[in-house]
């Protein structure tokens, strides 16, 4: 089985060499999002909330260049620099997903590219 390069324009490029998301048979493996406005590259201004929210635009983006939603959201991984900020990014996830929730790791980084706050990469499978 081959595998297939996924690509938004409505997603920033990537910063890197990867791929926004890649597809193999039915399941794509996105990579990581931050809160880049797709327009520019740069960083959106924010608090937690306003960042996560543009990171979950960014992957709604990817997720229907490949032809999918977050209703097939299988596995969610979330990093943030404060876990202070735990509920926040619940509360912005929630706003985006519906039950039943994909699986989810959140984990406390040191650092970010970019300077951003939280980051979130994500595993997609296609009906």
């Amino acid at each position: 089985m081959t595998r297939s390069i996924i690509h938004s324009e409505q997603a920033p490029a990537a910063i890197g060499p990867y791929s926004q998301a890649v597809r193999h048979g039915n399941t794509v493996y996105f990579s990581g999002q931050t809160p880049l406005d797709p327009a520019t590259g740069t960083l959106v201004e924010g608090d937690i909330s306003t960042q996560t929210r543009r990171v979950f635009d960014n992957l709604a983006a990817v997720a229907k260049a490949a032809g999918g939603s977050f209703a097939q959201f299988v596995r969610v991984g979330i990093y943030v620099t404060d876990l202070a900020n735990f509920a926040a990014v619940n509360a912005v996830m929630a706003e985006y997903f519906q039950q039943p929730y994909p699986a989810r790791s959140t984990i406390e980084v040191s650092a970010l590219p970019k300077g951003a706050q939280v980051e979130i990469d994500a595993i997609m499978v296609l009906d």
